[in-house]
């Protein structure tokens, strides 16, 4: 009997020559590093090097984040990535009312320049590679991070990383949103111009499916509400006056890893052809990096389980194998306690350790794209694809993704998938090992890291020192200058960066665009 995919699609018992009738391999496949991409977007992949190995961390004040950042260095890491707390995503400092029990508890509290000074104390900026997971505050984070390289004496030109700063997703499925669709994308435009001319080798925006994925979406909707986000930020930028070609090559994504192996292969496959073909059809991109669909993946945090937590070593390394064989870029490995606090020491090292023995310890990196001309991830691709591109059509058929957004379509679609899920797993057709069956009687103690929730207290110190020390005048200067430009048509990145410089927190900053853009409330339609 024939199961069914994670998107819905027949997975069929046995696969052969039938099933790929008609199939053109020259365009369906091309060659690694050659259009579409299919089989990789680089042409020797990892038989060159492994990919980055990156590990999401950040939490309590930057000082401890600063501490586990050179723990991972050490252990071998390559590309950090920044996780942020709550009131520094939705732009609030640590001693607004709002951001009281929140502080410090999801990722690092920043509240300003010296704490990000803090954060990357020791860390030679122009050696790392920095992911930061930020949206609507990415430009006040990617400035303070500026700011810090050129402290350090590191030119803009050589600084390397990645802000998230996928702000569509957030009114889809996530909700740290700060302003409205509109303001918001042109804040993005705002920043593809500054980077292309301050901070060439950024990576200016990471489209993300992953946050849709663990709401509920599966692998087709991922894909095709992402890339549908990207579509939508690639006809802001144009609109605003730029050349695809000038900011394109720097576009990333950044999806999840499911323990489904051979769809999520598929699904990344069929991501690139999707996104190679939109590229040259649509927009004319000339350059083949405008092409190139290049992404970040994390394994999936929603399969991870609080019951007999160990086995999430398991499904964590598995979930990394399938991230690997559809060639991701770089990787984070989610340590085996995330589903009950935040990662230990040893954890976090452990889930380090495993993408080390998948590129060190396997034979994966021995050969390009080794699933290739396999009957059955040729097809599934193929399905996947067609999934993703029928909905992306109904996507463009209400207007594209914001106007797809204010109906409220992909917040819907994704919650009848995370139904659909939550009813197997609650019938026991859908197998959820140590929750639904091979459960223990009783659970292994096990003490979790706790943020000291001190740290609200002390970051409001640091506030308290900072508005006392710094030239309030030039503050106020720099934010009205601000204001200024966001009623206005110049580019907003750079009397922010003033106001930044000046000592301006998060918060101020936030509240004087919040001034001229207002925030949004969502619809009924939601």
């Amino acid at each position: 009997m024939a199961r069914e995919s994670e998107s819905g699609l027949p997975i069929e018992p046995l696969y052969g020559p039938q099933d790929l009738a008609g199939w053109d391999p020259a365009g369906k496949l091309g060659e690694p590093g050659g259009y579409p991409f299919t089989r990789g977007v680089y042409p020797s992949m990892y038989t060159g090097r492994p990919w980055t190995m990156r590990q999401y961390a950040g939490f309590g004040t930057a000082v401890e984040s600063n501490a586990r950042y050179r723990q991972l260095i050490a252990h071998g890491t390559t590309g950090l990535s920044v996780a942020f707390d709550l009131p520094t995503q939705m732009g609030h400092d640590s001693d607004a009312p709002i951001a009281s029990g929140e502080v410090g508890k999801v990722g690092v509290a920043i509240d300003s320049v010296d704490d990000m000074r803090v954060l990357f104390d020791g860390i030679p900026l122009d050696e790392v590679s920095t992911s930061m997971t930020i949206n609507a505050p990415a430009a006040l984070l990617l400035l303070m991070y500026q700011l810090v390289g050129e402290e350090q004496g590191v030119p803009p030109a050589r600084l390397t990383g990645t802000i998230q700063n996928d702000v569509l997703k957030e009114y889809i499925a996530r909700g740290t949103y700060i302003f409205p669709p509109k303001p918001s994308l042109r804040l993005i435009a705002d920043i593809f111009r500054y980077c292309k001319a301050e901070i060439p080798k950024w990576n200016t925006i990471s489209i993300s499916g992953y946050h849709m994925a663990e709401a509920g979406a599966s692998p087709a909707q991922e894909i095709a509400f992402t890339l549908a986000d990207g579509i939508e930020y690639v006809r802001t930028a144009v609109s605003a006056g730029m050349d695809v070609d000038d900011f394109a090559p720097r576009l990333s994504f950044f999806f999840v890893a499911r323990t489904t192996i051979l769809e999520e292969v598929a699904k990344f496959r069929a991501a690139r052809r999707i996104w190679a073909r939109v590229m040259k059809e649509e927009f004319g991109a000339r350059n083949s990096k405008s092409l190139m669909l290049r992404f970040h993946t994390q394994t999936a945090g929603v399969q991870l389980t609080a019951q007999q937590p160990e086995v999430n070593l398991v499904r964590v390394a598995v979930q990394g194998l399938a991230a690997v064989l559809g060639g991701t870029q770089s990787l984070h490995t989610n340590s085996f306690d995330e589903a009950i606090a935040l990662p230990t020491d040893k954890s976090a090292r452990l889930a380090l350790r495993t993408q080390q023995v998948l590129a060190h310890e396997t034979d994966v990196t021995a050969t390009v794209d080794p699933f290739a001309g396999s009957y059955a991830v040729e097809k599934m691709t193929d399905d996947v694809e067609a999934a993703a591109v029928g909905l992306m059509r109904r996507v463009e058929d209400l207007g594209g993704a914001v106007a797809a957004i204010e109906h409220g379509f992909q917040k819907s679609e994704i919650e009848h998938n995370a139904y659909r899920i939550a009813q197997e797993t609650d019938s026991g057709e859908r197998v959820v090992v140590g929750v639904n069956r091979f459960r223990l009687d009783a659970e292994e103690p096990y003490e979790p890291l706790r943020v000291d929730p001190a740290i609200e207290a002390q970051q409001a110190q640091r506030l308290a020192r900072l508005r006392a020390e710094r030239d309030r005048a030039a503050v106020a200067a720099a934010l009205d200058a601000l204001r200024k430009a966001a009623e206005g048509e110049d580019n907003v990145l750079y009397p922010m960066k003033d106001a930044l410089r000046a000592r301006a927190t998060v918060g101020e900053v936030c509240n004087a665009l919040r001034d001229v853009w207002g925030t949004y409330v969502p619809s009924d339609a939601f």
